[in-house]
């Protein structure tokens, strides 16, 4: 069985792969991919393996654009660290949805699914564009908690412990009531749709939680500036014809 493993993360890759060969050992890996753009170059030029384990969320882009580029017939177990991407497709069709961080039952799971369906699943994976159109389409999970990376873990941090998100660099960051900050491996659309209302939209750098907030003042002329519960070092700014809005989400 030859295995090619798509992840952008060295540790985790490694870990893969080394719970692969001590489940599977006869199983070769022939590939570790770590981006969008070397994966697409990759399988343009060398045969398909028997089975891809590829992380979802890569550096430069999701995994999904990988398979639009470069169509394969290869199942495929997708891995991530978080659930969001859940999709009944992939269980119904024989492709397999692993959570990080791994172990050895999971992956252990989806290689035997892999092996027992293997005959059935090349002639009927799932087309990639239908995949992307039931990611599209699919309602948002409730969640309760935002995954974080933290040296090397994975650790869950509750929205309810959260006083704002913020884009700094191009980069979404988290911080918390007790003024810890994590880096957020999504977009702020991303978390705005999984918090539930339970953040407001100040403006396009900033999501703040409804029990951070203290005030709004006037801010320039067409602006209002938000005071936290928390110290924060920028103004955080909502638009004149936002407030409305905004101290509607207040009062609820």
């Amino acid at each position: 069985m030859n295995i090619i493993v798509i992840e952008d993360e060295k540790l985790a890759s490694d870990d893969l792969v080394d719970l692969i060969k001590e489940i599977e050992p006869s199983a070769g890996v022939v590939a570790v991919l770590r981006s969008v753009k070397e994966a697409v170059a990759y399988l343009s030029e060398a045969p398909s393996a028997d089975l891809i384990f590829s992380d979802i969320q890569l550096g430069d882009g999701l995994s999904f654009d990988i398979f639009k580029k470069v169509p394969i017939s290869t199942p495929i177990v997708f891995c991530t660290a978080y659930d969001e991407y859940t999709l009944n497709a992939f269980k119904t069709n024989g492709i397999a949805y692993v959570l990080k961080p791994f172990t050895a039952a999971s992956i252990r799971l989806a290689i035997e699914k892999f092996k027992s369906l293997q005959k059935a699943m090349a002639p009927s994976a799932v087309p990639y564009s239908e995949i992307l159109k039931l990611l599209g389409e699919r309602p948002v999970q409730k969640t309760s908690s935002i995954l974080v990376h933290y040296k090397e873990k994975i650790i869950p941090v509750k929205l309810d412990d959260i006083a704002l998100f913020y884009i700094r660099n191009e980069i979404t960051h988290l911080l918390t009531f007790d003024k810890k900050t994590y880096l957020v491996s999504k977009t702020l659309d991303e978390v705005e749709r999984l918090s539930e209302g339970m953040f407001f939209r100040a403006n396009r750098q900033f999501l703040v939680n409804r029990k951070a907030v203290v005030d709004a003042s006037n801010y320039l002329s067409r602006k209002f500036s938000i005071s936290l519960t928390v110290p924060f070092s920028e103004t955080i700014t909502v638009s004149k014809e936002k407030m409305p809005q905004f101290l509607t989400w207040l009062a609820e």
